[in-house]
């Protein structure tokens, strides 16, 4: 009432059954309980509106309003409508994601009057919207499939999760980060070695040897010269005998 709008028929029979809902799970390391897994929808108290007062309590403070921006709708059709700050949109946090970010409940159009159809959006840290879900239950079923894993909303954006988020999902949820790749990309991802090029043999250059320096013209004379008279005295020894 206070906000002039009804709740989607799947999130209202939600909060007839609980008012909110929130699962934590650890793991053990070294005897050492650590939180890990964290699920949360807000209760109806926390389904606070964003937007609509300022960042501070200062007189002036901008608000998020006041950062609105249309230039990244410009050449976006195939992609959908992405919420406003402004009175253009309601948005309602469902889970603060310990501060990583914010699930918005997102009423998309509500001017002149406030449309029923929801949609699932994720607000990251730099304020840029990502599309999650179009119901409530769609939504409930991708939290309660990523275990609420750190960062797990990163995994729908176009940079995708931290480093070491991605270490805990392949551990516990390695389906998931591990999805198949496109029949038309699968070859981009495979590291191809052309034996050709590894093992081509090297055009190995002669080894050029080294000649011994020749020797003086005139000392080759005076070799053969001594030869020569030593073999005349031995045929002279020989004939004396």
């Amino acid at each position: 009432q206070k906000n002039s709008c009804v709740l989607p028929e799947d999130l209202k029979n939600f909060y007839l059954m609980t008012d909110g809902f929130q699962m934590t799970w650890s793991v053990k390391t070294d005897d050492t309980l650590m939180p890990l897994g964290s699920m949360v929808i807000n209760s109806i108290s926390k389904l606070c509106r964003l937007g609509g007062s300022s960042v501070y309590t200062l007189p002036n403070a901008p608000s998020l309003a006041d950062l609105e921006d249309d230039t990244d709708e410009e050449g976006n059709e195939d992609k959908p409508e992405k919420p406003h700050f402004d009175s253009r949109s309601l948005i309602f946090e469902l889970d603060p994601c310990n501060g990583h970010g914010k699930v918005c409940l997102v009423y998309k159009h509500a001017k002149p009057v406030v449309s029923p159809d929801t949609e699932i959006w994720f607000l990251d840290r730099a304020l840029y919207w990502h599309f999650l879900t179009k119901t409530f239950t769609a939504y409930y079923r991708l939290l309660i499939t990523h275990l609420g894993l750190p960062q797990w909303q990163y995994a729908f954006t176009s940079y995708g999760v931290s480093p070491q988020a991605k270490q805990w999902f392949n551990m516990y949820k390695p389906i998931i980060i591990n999805t198949a790749l496109p029949s038309e990309e699968a070859d981009s991802f495979v590291n191809k070695v052309d034996p050709n090029k590894v093992f081509k043999s090297k055009n190995k250059t002669p080894v050029i040897k080294k000649k011994l320096p020749s020797q003086p013209a005139g000392s080759q004379k005076s070799h053969t010269s001594m030869t020569s008279s030593k073999t005349s005295s031995l045929a002279g020894n020989s004939s004396r005998k």
